[in-house]
């Protein structure tokens, strides 16, 4: 199957891509957005891997499920469009990231710089009704993510994985913590963001293992 992916995923992921459970969910996706409102556009489904390729990956954060409010969801876990005003999760990690690294967080919710930077922003689902949060959960999105963060895991040495909430860490099972370094804590969101989030540092601890592992550091505060 011809998926519309940044290149070096594409080559990476293509046996996935034909594997029956990609093919229905592909058939499901095109559906949705067809007789429904879905985010995000269509075209950004994929703008995680677009923005940071095989090559440039560093560190991965994982997320749920996309915004599901009108021009929020732009492809990307946590982040929304410039203009649109910062959810409360993504606040709190703008709050850490002060609190933790003394640096002043980006300007606006849009967090492609992290991307281009060599973040993958990774949803476990990369779909949603609008309105209605996590209504293409069970549909082959999370056997496809899974897949991308064993094949990162599997091929890959010296990347962070991010693991915020419950949901995140129970994917700690697919990732080789022997060779990657793998950052646990509360989810951000205001529910759960002062029972382990605040204070968890993990900005400055992924630039540690990068640094000692002779990589650049991410600029958290870049925009």
């Amino acid at each position: 199957m011809d998926v519309r992916i940044e290149e070096s995923w594409k080559t990476h992921l293509q046996s996935e891509f034909n594997k029956p459970y990609f093919q229905r969910l592909t058939k499901f996706v095109k559906e949705e957005y067809q007789i429904k409102t879905v985010y995000p556009p269509p075209t950004q489904i994929f703008y995680a891997f677009e923005k940071c390729p095989w090559d440039k990956i560093k560190v991965v954060i994982l997320g749920q499920d996309p915004y599901h409010g009108p021009s929020q969801a732009n492809g990307m876990c946590f982040s929304v469009n410039p203009g649109i005003k910062l959810p409360p999760s993504l606040q709190n990690i703008y709050k850490e990231i002060k609190s933790d690294t003394g640096v002043g967080p980006p300007s606006n919710g849009d967090l492609t710089s992290w991307a281009e930077q060599g973040v993958l922003l990774l949803n476990a689902t990369l779909t949603v009704v609008a309105g209605n949060a996590a209504s293409h959960a069970g549909k082959g999105w999370e056997d496809f993510t899974d897949a991308v963060i064993k094949k990162v895991s599997d091929d890959k040495d010296h990347v962070v994985f991010i693991l915020w909430g419950g949901y995140a860490r129970k994917k700690k099972t697919l990732i080789n913590s022997s060779k990657h370094l793998v950052l646990e804590s509360a989810h951000p969101s205001p529910l759960s963001a002062h029972s382990g989030f605040f204070g968890n540092h993990h900005f400055s601890k992924t630039n540690e293992y990068l640094i000692h592992n002779g990589q650049d550091q991410i600029q958290w505060g870049q925009t």
